[in-house]
């Protein structure tokens, strides 16, 4: 006699119960085993979803940390291949991309004054490590030196295919950084190489005439002396809202998002 329906769903049931089993156990006794940030929050966390917006829209001034409910949505946030941070700096790199083609460059031979300004720190390479590791707290000038000279931040692969499409297009490249030039200057010439970042025009970093500047203060009077120089600065890419504020910031600007600290 055939058997009912219920008694096959009941086999079935039981196999599928016999062949998940381990694998659910498997799972259990790595998420307890694993690193805090192996396991996100949920990416929709209403609260922090809409405080990183706030961040990205330059409402949230002046924060120095991340709020503590949203340390764990900003590790998944921002986690390597998965995190949807990298979506995002993709989509801005494709936006600028698109600007540029749209854009007349002089020709091979001529003026050669059409340029782009590139931010270094989370725009051309990666900090994300080591935030992470400090549960994104407040900034510390002495450990984040050591952690730059180091010479290993990772590069961001949108934001380096950027910078090649538009060497590639003619643009003049200029690298415009906070970073302090006496410290810093090896490390970061060797770190923006190794991460792909190589055939740019000038690295700018901050020297003894403007230290204690504000970001603001100190990247208007570089992007100033390039115009003075007579470089057309068509477009201008950062991390912070004070990377594309201040005076010559070129004909158009592009944000990459950054929820990690703020840079005033």
């Amino acid at each position: 006699m055939a058997r009912s329906v219920p008694a096959r769903r009941s086999r079935l049931t039981k196999a599928l119960v016999v062949v998940l089993l381990p694998w659910l156990l498997l799972l259990q006794n790595c998420a307890a085993e694993a690193a805090p940030w192996f396991w996100p929050a949920p990416m929709e966390d209403p609260y922090c979803l809409s405080w990183r917006v706030m961040v990205e829209a330059n409402n949230a001034k002046g924060w120095r940390t991340v709020p503590p409910p949203c340390v764990a949505y900003v590790q998944a946030y921002m986690a390597p291949w998965w995190g949807q941070y990298h979506r995002d700096v993709g989509s801005v790199a494709d936006q600028a991309a698109a600007y540029a083609a749209q854009l007349v460059v002089a020709p091979p031979g001529g003026d050669g004054l059409d340029a782009w300004v590139f931010d270094v720190d989370d725009t051309c390479l990666s900090n994300q490590p080591y935030y992470q590791a400090n549960q994104f707290g407040a900034y510390d000038p002495v450990a984040f030196r050591m952690w730059a000279s180091r010479g290993i931040c990772p590069g961001i692969p949108a934001v380096q295919w950027l910078f090649q499409t538009l060497k590639g297009r003619g643009f003049r490249i200029f690298l415009v950084t906070g970073r302090d030039e006496e410290t810093l200057a090896t490390s970061t010439t060797a770190n923006l190489a190794a991460a792909g970042f190589s055939g740019y025009d000038r690295l700018i970093m901050r020297g003894a005439l403007y230290r204690g500047q504000s970001s603001v203060a100190f990247k208007s009077a570089v992007r100033k002396q390039l115009a003075a120089e007579g470089y057309r600065l068509r477009g201008n890419v950062g991390d912070q809202w004070s990377d594309l504020q201040g005076d010559c910031v070129g004909d158009r600007v592009f944000k990459v998002p950054n929820p990690m600290y703020f840079v005033p």
